[in-house]
């Protein structure tokens, strides 16, 4: 894999991972695109954990507050802040861990890997998306999590598995529907991301780590730093921008993307 192509890939998951707009879908439709080979698993797992770097990093706080409450929590005590937030994100990532073993373990992950596909996905996601951003109220936020609405969320969660839906798109959507402020549906979007990619690197680890070689490593390691720095930009710019612009911009980008997907995909 060329170095240019490398960057390419790096930067596409790096901005999309975390902005409503799907990164699997971009990173599925790179090699179609462009006539590269796909770029392959090691090359996956490694822009994912430049990226969970990322969101671990820009949300420090918060994840250290889950981390203290983790002994508590495996004592069956859930009575602190940390111990709670914990438990929550431990819930809402069941459904998409079930729902990602099983696609994965009977192959149907790659079958919706086409470019119908993520063009309706990015198409009807995008709309339902404003929908929710419009009509959800602003009424909860971030501390105020609940055990259902982390069950909520954890099921929508689990749609983002269909290429082009964006699984922080979907988590944000359920968010403002449960009626959280954009920056608190955002919020709890992105640190529902870190037990979710965590989950699918260690579900892809051992793969990886079978059939790498030192280049395979030496091309990780530069796409993980890429993707680090290029997510860790995208996240700083969204959650500045939503205090005073809506998802609106995203939608706009989703449903132009998602009509020309259609139209190479059925013409």
């Amino acid at each position: 894999m060329s170095l240019f192509y490398l960057f390419l890939v790096a930067l596409i998951q790096g901005l999309t991972e975390f902005l409503p707009i799907s990164s699997s879908g971009h990173l599925i439709l790179l090699p179609n695109l462009s006539g590269q080979e796909d770029q392959g698993q090691v090359i996956d797992v490694a822009v994912h954990a430049g990226t969970l770097g990322a969101v671990i990093l820009y949300f420090w706080h918060d994840v250290r507050l889950a981390l203290s409450g983790v002994p508590r929590l495996l004592t069956g005590r859930i009575d602190t802040p940390g111990s709670k937030l914990a438990f929550l994100l431990l819930i809402s990532t069941i459904p998409v861990v079930l729902c990602g073993l099983v696609l994965h373990l009977t192959g149907l992950s790659d079958a919706m890997r086409s470019v119908a596909v993520i063009g309706w996905a990015m198409l009807i996601f995008g709309l339902v998306l404003y929908w929710a951003d419009q009509k959800g109220a602003d009424v909860k936020q971030a501390k105020a999590w609940t055990l259902r609405d982390a069950i909520v969320m954890g099921l929508w969660q689990a749609i983002a598995l269909i290429p082009g839906t964006s699984r922080s798109g979907i988590t944000i959507t359920a968010g403002r529907m449960l009626g959280y402020t954009r920056e608190d549906a955002a919020r709890i979007a992105m640190l529902m991301s870190i037990p979710t990619i965590t989950a699918s690197a260690i579900l892809l680890g051992g793969e990886v780590i079978a059939t790498a070689d030192v280049q395979a490593a030496r091309d990780g390691a530069i796409a993980a730093a890429l993707a680090f720095v290029s997510a860790l930009a995208a996240l700083t710019f969204m959650m500045r921008l939503l205090r005073s612009v809506s998802f609106t911009p995203y939608v706009i980008y989703r449903v132009i993307l998602g009509t020309i997907l259609l139209w190479i995909a059925y013409t």
